[in-house]
């Protein structure tokens, strides 16, 4: 059994725990696994957004070095059938202890066939302005 294989979430606010647990590993290809193919990211919010599985690599391999820990407390979840709306406050920690980055954030989860959840829409700062 692979690590992706092993670690799926069951519900939509796990999705950012799966995350955490696979940078913490530094397994980029089980951080991807979290996203949706059609995903967008959008960090910063002022520039274009990360797409697809590929832009889940580009915005998450700069992590891998540090391998932080994300901590997230969600704060609003929404399910109708196989999407979610989420609202979360997060951290991103250093293994020092040290706050790289926090946030809140708004998230659009999708649930795949094999009944796990991944991110299709992922704004860590809030949704970007019109």
């Amino acid at each position: 059994m692979t690590s992706k294989e092993s670690l799926m979430a069951q519900r939509p606010r796990d999705i950012a725990h799966c995350v955490s647990a696979f940078l913490q590993k530094g397994d980029l290809d089980g951080v991807v696994s979290m996203f949706h193919p059609d995903c967008k990211i959008f960090f910063p919010p002022d520039q274009p957004p990360y797409e697809g599985k590929e832009g889940a690599r580009q915005a998450f391999e700069p992590f891998l070095e540090v391998k932080p820990e994300i901590k997230s407390d969600v704060i609003s979840e929404v399910i109708i059938g196989d999407t979610a709306l989420l609202r979360a406050r997060w951290q991103v920690v250093a293994p020092s202890g040290d706050v790289l980055s926090e946030g809140e954030s708004t998230e659009v989860a999708k649930q795949l066939e094999n009944g796990a959840w991944v991110y299709l829409i992922d704004c860590p700062m809030g949704p970007p302005e019109l």
